[in-house]
């Protein structure tokens, strides 16, 4: 029995992540939560974070920050 022929399994995409787009926006993400978290996060715990609560910190920081500069005019 031969391995099936890898003309079988074309596809164009090689890599089933992120397109480059999302990447760019999680790499933000990334950064405004070690960034805000003032050292308390690190790179790996925040990347490995469930994308629902990643994005419910950078909302949430955001806000926090929208707040501050709003009461400083």
């Amino acid at each position: 029995m031969e391995a099936p022929s890898m003309l079988a399994f074309a596809c164009n995409q090689t890599f089933f992540g992120f397109k480059p787009e999302d990447q760019v926006q999680l790499h933000d993400h990334i950064f405004e939560l070690i960034w805000a978290g003032d050292g308390r996060w690190d790179w790996d715990t925040v990347y490995n974070l469930p994308i629902q609560i990643r994005n419910y910190w950078v909302k949430k920081i955001n806000a926090i920050n929208d707040a501050s500069s709003k009461s400083k005019k």
